[in-house]
């Protein structure tokens, strides 16, 4: 009788033990795939959680070439959007929001572009500070 109490405690503990690691193994794999997918830069994510092709696609403008769009055209775009999608007028809030989203992603997407060409060029011509000399 003893030891099938036992034999049972150890099948049973050897189980929960089998089903914890698979578990976690699960989790590391996801964890690491996350990890090597945003280290190669491949649909980076903001804490919005917007890749750039989701904001390009929100709101119906095309995606930034060479790192230059069109600020003018998607402001213009999320304006009529974020109208249209007004609480206060029947619209949804929920909506209304990932608009916003994709609107900042946008910009960030071309403020990170803006930041790069202009250490590229200083890497080029050097780094000139501006020296003002006393007379």
């Amino acid at each position: 009788m003893a030891h099938r109490i036992v034999s049972q405690v150890i099948v049973t503990g050897a189980r929960v033990f089998g089903r914890a690691f698979a578990e976690a193994y699960k989790q590391a794999q996801a964890s690491g795939k996350y990890a090597a997918q945003k280290k190669n830069g491949g649909g980076t994510f903001t804490s919005s959680g917007l890749t750039l092709d989701e904001a390009c696609k929100i709101l119906n403008v095309k995606p930034p070439a060479g790192g230059e769009a069109n600020l003018e055209h998607v402001m213009e775009r999320f304006k009529k959007l974020f109208d249209l999608n007004d609480p206060q007028k029947g619209g949804s809030f929920y909506l209304q929001s990932k608009i916003l989203r994709a609107r900042e992603r946008i910009e960030m997407e071309v403020r990170e572009a803006e930041r790069k060409v202009a250490s590229e060029k200083e890497i080029r011509e050097g780094w000139n500070p501006k020296v003002y000399k006393d007379r």
